[in-house]
């Protein structure tokens, strides 16, 4: 049986996530999507022009990357802790990566130096649990999304998986998720949907998208 673990202050994320990579097929993950389909809807719903600044926290080496820029979207930042995984991405792109801003970071010691339109999180904010954590993510995200800003987060649902490689994750509802964010973000949207793995297993995930007060 394999031996789950939370992240704690000991924790070597950046060792933990850059072996994953190092180790493991991008087709083979189980956060794998070929095409991110509720990602790219919310952009298409939100209307927001080609010069918009995004941000995908905890991109690694996902394809969503590849469909902006396929879209024409010009400003697009990713952000990951792992090393390995953003040279998987800048590898697989070629060319095109000189187009993206790669920043390689934890997200709670991210120091934003701009204002982004679009904060996308797929793959970070269900393993935070403690509440300091959370409250830095909030702080960071806050400071972040510019005026009217766009957060999406997806994270798994309480029917959804309790762990994800190796790790522990929190689950979250269409309630809980927005609600953490109340005091500087309002609800706009909160969709369920199933993922299926590379392995074939249903993995069911709720999105949030919230809007800066």
């Amino acid at each position: 049986m394999e031996t789950l673990k939370r992240i704690t202050v000991d924790f070597d994320k950046k060792h933990h996530w850059n072996n994953i990579y190092e180790t493991k097929d991008t087709r083979s993950v189980s956060w794998y999507q070929n095409i991110p389909e509720i990602s790219l809807n919310f952009l298409e719903i939100y209307n927001l022009p080609k010069d918009a600044k995004i941000i995908d926290v905890g991109g690694g080496d996902s394809l969503f990357v590849d469909h902006l820029l396929n879209l024409g979207f010009s400003n697009i930042t990713v952000l990951d802790i792992s090393r390995s995984a953003l040279k998987k991405a800048k590898d697989r792109l070629g060319d095109r990566s000189d187009k993206i801003t790669w920043i390689e970071s934890d997200i709670l010691k991210f120091s934003p130096t701009v204002k982004y339109d679009f904060w996308h999180d797929r793959a970070t904010f269900h393993f935070l649990f403690e509440e300091k954590e959370i409250e830095l993510y909030k702080k960071i995200s806050t400071e972040a999304i510019s005026d009217n800003g766009i957060m999406v987060i997806g994270a798994f649902s309480k029917v959804g998986s309790k762990s994800c490689s190796g790790l522990k994750v929190k689950q979250q509802t269409e309630h809980s998720l927005p609600a953490t964010f109340r005091n500087n973000f309002y609800k706009l949207d909160c969709i369920v949907s199933d993922h299926l793995t590379p392995k074939g297993t249903v993995q069911n995930f709720i999105y949030c998208s919230l809007q800066k007060i």
